[in-house]
């Protein structure tokens, strides 16, 4: 591995995930399996980091700055945070080195924002985040998305779903360079509105979040600094799930998040998502 690569490794044995003996070797030999999925998804964004350097057993801590000791190679940008309240050293997956290198600081998860530098302002995505709240289950998200589907589709709109990797799903919509996060967040709160008049299973209301049993067809993602776990990132999950990619036709076969797992997805040539920055759309905004 060293020799393919600008990472010098050490640890390489220490388990990630215990529950299935999963090692930081293991781990990014996942991420160098993925890598040509992942990394013109990741190009450009500012990304923010879910790691686990003693295992996802462990406490976790996120990390936005890069840290001390980030090699010269790895690029970087430095842009102010509304949350942090101060500039911030931001990571710049471009690169497969880059992608290793995060693997072995243990970064689990990698969560992009919906735009990228230097058009921060200028989201790329529409983005639906399908969550279930208990006793309501990954098939109720199911049917909620295949809701969202449908009404993309006559509004003449393309969509991409992808699992969260944990207990629901994300659906994006490609969209041209000229709109704001408020006219995406507006557009995608519209769509969830008029599928609470649809079905009684769905919330479009924050405040509604929390509602047991009902799918939440959550909105306010689509923000500036907001972000979602990347395609093809694992969730720090016992079994390490992966937020996957899939075709809208595999929702129709009772799949369920743990069947793809760091164990299973580098099997799988298909790409469902190859092809989504070719299909850019325009969306109807208020």
């Amino acid at each position: 591995m060293e020799k393919l690569t600008k990472v010098s490794f050490s640890n390489l044995d220490k388990i990630l995930f215990p529950q299935i003996g999963v090692s930081k070797a293991q781990f990014i030999e996942y991420v160098i399996k993925v890598a040509p999925k992942m990394l013109s998804i990741l190009n450009d964004r500012p990304l923010v980091l879910m790691r686990y350097p003693e295992g996802v057993d462990k406490q976790g801590f996120y990390a936005k700055n890069a840290p001390n000791g980030t090699p010269d190679w790895v690029q970087t940008v430095t842009l102010y945070s509304h949350s942090a309240k101060r500039d911030v050293n931001y990571i710049l997956c471009n690169d497969l080195d880059t992608l290793i290198w995060l693997a072995h600081l243990a970064a689990i998860e990698l969560h992009m924002p919906l735009s990228r530098v230097p058009q921060r302002e200028v989201p790329d995505f529409a983005f639906f985040d399908v969550d279930p709240e208990p006793p309501a289950t990954f098939d109720d998200a199911v049917d909620v998305a295949l809701l969202i589907k449908e009404k993309l589709e006559l509004l003449g709109l393309e969509s991409y779903v992808k699992t969260s990797g944990k207990k629901g799903l994300h659906i994006l919509v490609p969209v041209v360079p000229q709109y704001t996060f408020r006219e995406t967040r507006n557009f995608v709160h519209a769509v969830g509105i008029q599928l609470t008049k649809v079905s009684s299973k769905v919330v479009s209301e924050f405040k509604d979040t929390k509602t047991p049993d009902r799918v939440f067809v959550d909105y306010t993602q689509n923000s500036h600094g907001r972000t979602m776990a990347c395609p093809y990132s694992l969730r720090a999950t016992p079994n390490a799930t992966v937020s996957l990619p899939i075709e809208w036709s595999m929702l129709k076969k009772k799949i369920k998040p743990s069947e793809f797992n760091i164990q299973t997805v580098t099997g799988t040539t298909a790409n469902p998502w190859e092809t989504i920055f070719d299909n850019r759309q325009k969306l109807e905004v208020k």
